[in-house]
């Protein structure tokens, strides 16, 4: 299967360090516990993303902040070591963003995520708009501005790009933002905050973790795709990798492009980390070849 329906994607989100803690279960509240290793891995959900989609292999533009910090200079080296093109990402004083994540031994995390760099993304620059413009999807999160998130939205849409949104963290959302989406890929947690909100996009995907993912077509038909049986280690940045790869292969037709994401999602579950886990197009292949 050919899923590599060339696809220009600007992806318009956060980027952060994540300082990741393995312990063998997480503390309860007021709760010390001692963990077993920590280490740093890039991430933030627009970073992630973005990753993703270009290793499923689209042409990929990355729009955010890192800081004027050593984070920074790594967060920027990392998405261009993936082939996501920085050009448009601007570097703002202070720190750059950072999560805090908490992995157990069953591979479930907790996570706390410190803005940073990441709240300075205020406005939309003239290049920014243009190349909003110019690409095939529009790609975001809920880890900047809304605000700017809804203006990138309004300004794809009339300009005949494709919105998707992927609305986490949760948060009340206007209904000119939604007005504005095309694809909007939820967990199950998000389907039913969003319930209602969701009834008047195009196409959405649900993802089920564990047990696949459900594709609603416009005429309100849905149809499954099953889980992928692997030995999870980390489901840090799974969503993520679904959904980069999903965007990245839109354009090959919903049922190819949910089949090929869902293949992502697992295998980035197999790995520790957020964008470290994130699968090539090759390892995608070859999960999707063994059934």
């Amino acid at each position: 299967m050919d899923s590599r329906a060339e696809q220009t994607v600007v992806v318009l989100g956060s980027v952060n360090m994540d300082l990741v803690t393995t312990t063998d279960r997480r503390p309860e509240p007021g709760e010390t516990v001692l963990g077993s290793g920590f280490t740093t891995v890039p991430g933030g959900k627009g970073a992630n993303q973005a990753i993703a989609a270009a290793r499923s292999g689209a042409t990929v533009r990355f729009l955010g902040a890192v800081g004027a910090d050593a984070f920074g200079a790594t967060l920027r080296s990392t998405l261009n070591d993936a082939g996501v093109d920085t050009g448009l990402t601007r570097t703002v004083g202070g720190p750059s963003g950072v999560a805090t994540i908490v992995v157990d031994e069953t591979g479930e995390n907790t996570i706390i995520v410190v803005a940073g760099a990441n709240g300075r993304v205020t406005d939309l620059t003239g290049d920014e708009l243009a190349a909003i413009a110019a690409a095939d999807i529009l790609l975001c999160q809920l880890e900047i501005p809304l605000a700017t998130v809804a203006a990138a939205a309004r300004h794809a849409r009339s300009s005949g790009t494709v919105v998707a949104l992927n609305p986490s963290p949760v948060q009340p959302l206007p209904a000119e933002l939604w007005a504005d989406v095309d694809l909007a890929v939820v967990n199950s947690l998000e389907a039913e905050r969003y319930s209602a909100e969701l009834r008047d996009v195009p196409h959405v995907v649900r993802t089920l973790g564990g047990a696949g993912a459900v594709y609603r077509a416009p005429g309100g038909g849905e149809s499954t795709v099953p889980g992928r049986r692997v030995d999870v280690v980390d489901t840090t940045g799974a969503g993520d990798a679904f959904t980069g790869a999903l965007v990245a292969t839109w354009a090959a037709g919903p049922h190819t492009a949910v089949r090929w994401a869902n293949a992502a999602g697992a295998v980035a579950t197999t790995r520790l980390g957020a964008s470290s886990s994130i699968p090539d197009r090759a390892t995608i292949e070859r999960a999707l070849a063994r059934g």
